[in-house]
């Protein structure tokens, strides 16, 4: 881990990765098609608007207060990618909340060794937040690629056939609607079981 926790970036560096990218018409990773780099411009614009309006709950805030444990979340995530989008910037206001909480990024595509190491029901989904001890870098715990509710949309439509353009489509209306409310939610329970410094980690 440490190697990754060394090239990773911070969310200032990742914004600016991002931003610089999107100057020159490209987006991160390896598809540099048209449509990807649509998809970073718009997912750029979705964080920038959701990093102004996301509220967290008095009882998130808590929780995130109360972490003992000196942490580091390497979030694995692309530029392009609409769940890391939607989901990013909470986690970046939920960190913030705690003196004991670092947060690093690494890109997806160029780490496939790591990102295989935490797939989602056997795909590569992001974006992957792995939880690390600060001291040890043993792993705590993963969350990603969506909340649950989420999560499970995306695979009863998967299941179903459903085309990928109209899952992500109905997957931004459920962001919408949620307010970030799920991943508030999953958070609190995890800063609960990752922050206490009695918790076993593991290789």
């Amino acid at each position: 881990m440490k190697k990754y926790v060394e090239k990773a970036m911070t969310f200032a560096e990742y914004e600016k990765l991002i931003d610089d990218l999107l100057k020159e018409g490209k987006t991160t990773g390896l598809n540099q098609s048209v449509a990807m780099v649509g998809y970073g411009k718009l997912n750029r614009q979705r964080m920038n608007r959701l990093a102004k309006t996301v509220e967290i709950s008095d009882r998130t805030k808590a929780a995130a207060k109360q972490v003992m444990r000196p942490m580091i979340w390497l979030i694995l995530t692309e530029g392009w990618c609409g769940d890391a989008a939607q989901n990013v910037p909470v986690i970046e206001i939920i960190a913030a909340e705690s003196d004991k909480i670092e947060t690093r990024y690494i890109l997806r595509d160029e780490n496939p060794d790591l990102m295989d190491r935490f797939l989602t029901n056997g795909a590569r989904s992001i974006p992957k937040l792995i939880a690390l001890d600060t001291e040890t870098l043993k792993v705590l715990g993963s969350w990603g690629a969506r909340p649950a509710p989420a999560q499970k949309m995306f695979a009863d439509m998967r299941a179903k056939g459903v085309c990928n353009d109209a899952i992500h489509e109905e997957i931004q209306r459920w962001y919408n609607s949620d307010k970030s409310e799920s991943i508030q939610r999953e958070f609190e329970a995890l800063l609960d079981v990752w922050g206490e410094e009695s918790v076993a980690v593991k290789e």
